[in-house]
């Protein structure tokens, strides 16, 4: 009797847990100053869903390698400033290929405006208090982070060529005597302001103040941004209405319920007992990764809803072959608890082997991929994360405490 009560009470502590983590997800909680919306609330769509328009930018340089890739970081720098300061949510800014900018802006209104806001050559000035400019960013050589040499705090370096020096050097001797700052402008927007304690008469100067590593490269990055001779043209546009993104959310929504419901059938007339533990596991499945994406901050495309759906097949598949593993062994004649132990044990290998190469096709994609490529190959192998984990562990514990609560005895409803 005791290990029956044990085994009851284990079964329903799952789905007691379970049942809270669907309720939260689905209505949000609010409790003891705990605060959690609910969960459609937390995951952002992306463009193909919400609609919006993409734009693709190509370098116009011959320029190769490292001094490549420091130009596109530096532009996608200028870029997402760009995009912030326009108010725009949930913006994708990716490196497509060797040279070219992939920016996608969901729920976007006005297209053109945005395309023509970001893309602009950018405006980078040093000036002074008056508005007098000082140098421009063709002035600038370069900008870099260094650390001082007595407390190995990061500062900015910044290095002029011959106009903009001596342009420097006489703005700093007069700016000098009062400390007063130089205005450093990028795109209409003072970025950074320091205060001028010397004259600077060899055209190399730092900007020191408080600045951590990260702080201190953005800075630097900016700068040189606004200095990069390097145009970017426009190769490729396309709008896509919010009509058209909702249309195809709803469809993948209806397509997804149909192959669920029809899949949970086929578990519980087919397997029984096991099917419905399969159901119980798809569940917190799904609740897994609808966490991981809200935790994630992690941005919803139709790519990542048909990878969702594939690794929903993989999830169940993985039961299917613990559940035909222990009706064998209950057909060999051993008792239900033993056939669970062993058939989970025996499918335990079949199952890692088929994810992880699963997984790392996955990484293979990411990694060489571009845009919703990318958020295929997240998706998958989140998937693939929870599936295992949901089949072995979740699965197992169920079917577990079933046979040790020892209310069902018949093997048929096992489906052997």
């Amino acid at each position: 009797m005791k290990i029956k009560s044990k085994g009851i009470a284990v079964f329903l502590s799952i789905i007691i847990i379970i049942s809270a983590a669907l309720y939260t997800a689905v209505s949000g909680l609010n409790m003891g100053g705990i605060s959690i919306a609910p969960m459609k609330d937390g995951i952002k769509q992306g463009l193909d869903l919400k609609g919006g328009v993409y734009v693709v930018y190509e370098a116009q340089t011959d320029e190769t390698g490292e001094e490549l890739k420091k130009i596109i970081d530096q532009t996608i720098e200028v870029f997402r400033r760009r995009i912030d300061s326009l108010g725009l949510t949930e913006p994708v800014i990716v490196k497509e290929g060797e040279k070219r900018i992939r920016i996608e802006l969901p729920g976007v209104k006005n297209a053109r405006e945005a395309i023509d806001m970001v893309g602009k050559t950018a405006q980078l000035k040093f000036i002074l208090e008056d508005g007098s400019v000082v140098v421009t960013g063709k002035n600038v050589k370069d900008s870099e982070v260094v650390f001082r040499n007595d407390s190995n705090e990061p500062i900015v370096s910044l290095k002029f060529d011959a106009e903009g020096a001596k342009a420097f050097a006489d703005a700093t001797e007069k700016l000098a005597p009062t400390r007063s700052p130089i205005l450093i402008v990028l795109d209409n927007q003072v970025i950074s302001s320091p205060r001028v304690n010397d004259k600077i008469p060899n055209g190399e100067a730092t900007i020191s103040g408080n600045f951590t590593v990260e702080s201190a490269s953005e800075l630097a990055n900016l700068i040189r941004a606004g200095a990069l001779p390097v145009d970017f043209k426009e190769i490729q546009t396309s709008t896509i209405t919010a009509t058209l993104g909702e249309n195809a959310l709803k469809a993948s929504v209806q397509g997804a319920k149909i192959g669920v419901v029809i899949l949970v059938l086929f578990m519980l007339l087919y397997y029984r007992i096991p099917g419905f533990v399969a159901c119980i596991a798809l569940v917190a499945y799904a609740l897994i990764i609808g966490f991981t994406f809200v935790i994630m901050g992690a941005t919803l495309t139709l790519p990542g809803i048909a990878a969702l759906i594939l690794s929903v097949g993989m999830a169940v598949d993985a039961n299917v072959i613990v559940f035909e593993r222990i009706k064998e062994e209950i057909r060999n004649g051993k008792s239900i608890r033993a056939s669970i132990d062993s058939g989970f044990s025996k499918a335990l290998s079949t199952i890692v082997d088929g994810n992880i190469t699963t997984f790392i096709a996955g990484v293979v994609l990411y990694n060489f991929g571009t845009g919703p490529i990318k958020g295929f190959a997240v998706m998958l192998m989140i998937g693939i994360i929870a599936s295992m984990f949901t089949a072995v562990v979740i699965s197992k514990a169920l079917l577990k405490s079933i046979s040790n609560a020892n209310v069902v005895k018949n093997t048929k409803m096992f489906g052997a």
